[in-house]
C-alpha cells in the first residue's frame, strides 16, 4: 500500500482567523474559485505521491532528526500571486514575505530526509506560499488586488508537520501523523 503525504508548516490558529476575516465577506463574488477552508491552510515543503506504508517509521526518524537541527524563525505572509500566472490561474496564494529563506532550507533538509529514506519527492524549485483557491484557468488581476489588502501576518515558526493527504470528491482531505517541534 501507498500513501500521498506532505511535509509542513501550519499557520497557528491565530493568523488562519484574521485572513478568513478578510476573505469571508469576499468569497461569495459569483466567480468560479474553490475557496480552501482554513483548516487546510499550511506551506508545504516536501510533497511526496507515492509513500510505502513501511517507509513511514524512517521518514518519522528522519524528520525528527530534521527538527532537532532547526531553531525556530519568524514568517511573514501577505500579498498574493497565482500558478501558473495571473492570467491563467488554476491556484491563488498568499506569498511569504519574511522567513523564506528560512523555509527554503527547512524544504531542501525535509526533502532529503525524504530521499535518504527511499521516497520520491515530487515538485520543483520551492516557492513558499499558502494555497487559498483553486481556479479553472481563469484570469484573476483582481483577486490578487484584494489579496495584497491583507495586512501582513507574522508567526513564530516553532513546528512542522507529516500529513496524510487523501483525495475527496470535495478536495483533499488531511490528517496530521506526526509533529516535529523545533529546538
Amino acid at each position: 500500500m501507498t500513501q500521498r503525504l506532505f511535509v509542513a508548516v501550519v499557520p497557528p490558529p491565530a493568523v488562519r482567523e484574521a485572513w478568513d476575516a478578510f476573505l469571508e465577506p469576499r468569497r461569495d463574488t459569483g466567480t468560479d474559485l474553490r475557496w480552501v477552508v482554513p483548516e487546510s491552510w499550511h506551506v508545504t515543503l516536501a510533497f511526496m505521491g507515492r509513500v510505502a506504508d513501511r517507509a513511514g517509521d524512517d521518514l518519522d526518524e528522519a524528520l525528527a532528526a530534521v527538527a532537532a537541527r532547526t531553531t525556530p524563525f519568524t514568517v511573514g505572509v501577505a500579498g498574493g500571486g497565482a500558478f501558473p500566472d495571473p492570467e491563467a490561474a488554476k491556484v491563488l496564494w498568499l506569498g511569504v514575505t519574511e522567513g523564506a529563506r528560512e523555509l527554503g532550507e527547512l524544504a531542501v533538509r525535509c526533502r532529503n530526509a525524504a530521499t535518504r529514506c527511499g521516497i520520491e519527492v515530487d515538485g520543483g524549485r520551492f516557492r513558499p506560499h499558502v494555497t487559498v483557491a483553486r481556479a479553472n484557468g481563469q484570469r484573476v488581476l483582481r483577486w490578487l488586488q484584494v489579496l495584497d489588502a491583507i495586512e501582513r501576518q507574522p508567526w513564530q515558526v516553532e513546528r512542522f508537520r507529516l500529513v496524510r493527504s487523501q483525495l475527496l470528491p470535495g478536495g483533499a482531505g488531511y490528517q496530521t501523523v506526526g509533529e516535529y517541534d523545533l529546538t
